[in-house]
């Protein structure tokens, strides 16, 4: 069996083929670590690997895991599961990024909730672009506007958009679904006149990274090819 040290190299090697067979400057794509399920000490030998970004699905999870791991004060946490509207506070409080916000409500109950002095928090638009009746995610023709809105949030930075398509539909669907996320992020940026410009296109997993960055991903979430079947 593999060391998650040796699966990480793996992984970065991938992502460094696909980057360079895009025609994509070297460094264009980061690597995010999706540990949920996984124990405290998968993190930290990850961590001990040099990677540095982590997210997780479940907070009361990744709340025991912050805690466990208190002493690596560098890494980066990703809240990337659905959110409960009851959980917020403790989600603006804890995580750097949350990747799942999909309606205004919950944007306006994490920036109200963004504990003073801490940076705003990173957010991305969680979009359903293939429109299944079962997915979470904002209408890709909601976005625009929710984008806007979000942008205005006093503790926000509205970093990108984020997508979980079908994972079983042909590659060529695959492909379309990523490529319209991506036009949707330059229509934004198009739109931007004040604040950061969003750069971040949070697309691709384990099994179709390649095709991910083919199309624009600016950051992968890795999970079973890192960390083995989930724990």
């Amino acid at each position: 069996m593999n060391s998650i040290a040796d699966n990480l190299g793996t992984v970065t090697r991938r992502i460094q083929k696909a980057t360079q067979a895009a025609g994509r400057p070297d460094g264009a794509v980061s690597l995010l670590a999706v540990s949920k399920t996984h124990p405290p000490s998968a993190i930290r030998d990850a961590a001990t690997a040099g990677q540095r970004r982590f997210g997780e699905n479940y907070l009361q999870e990744a709340l025991e895991k912050m805690e466990a791991l208190s002493d690596l004060s560098d890494l980066e946490w990703h809240f990337i599961g659905p959110i409960q509207s009851n959980k917020t506070r403790d989600i603006a409080a804890r995580f750097d990024w949350v990747h799942s916000v999909d309606r205004l409500k919950i944007a306006r109950r994490l920036s109200d909730q963004r504990p003073a002095g801490m940076a705003p928090l990173r957010i991305c638009l969680q979009v359903n672009i293939d429109r299944e009746a079962s997915k979470s995610g904002a209408d890709p023709d909601e976005v625009p506007a929710l984008a806007r809105d979000i942008a205005a949030l006093e503790n926000l930075e509205l970093a990108g958009l984020m997508v979980i398509p079908d994972p079983n539909q042909a590659e060529s669907s695959l492909r379309a679904s990523f490529r319209r996320l991506a036009g949707l992020l330059a229509t934004l940026q198009e739109q931007t006149t004040d604040g950061p410009i969003p750069q971040t296109l949070s697309m691709g997993m384990s099994g179709d990274l390649e095709i991910a960055i083919a199309e624009g991903a600016t950051l992968v979430r890795v999970g079973s090819a890192l960390f083995g079947p989930r724990g």
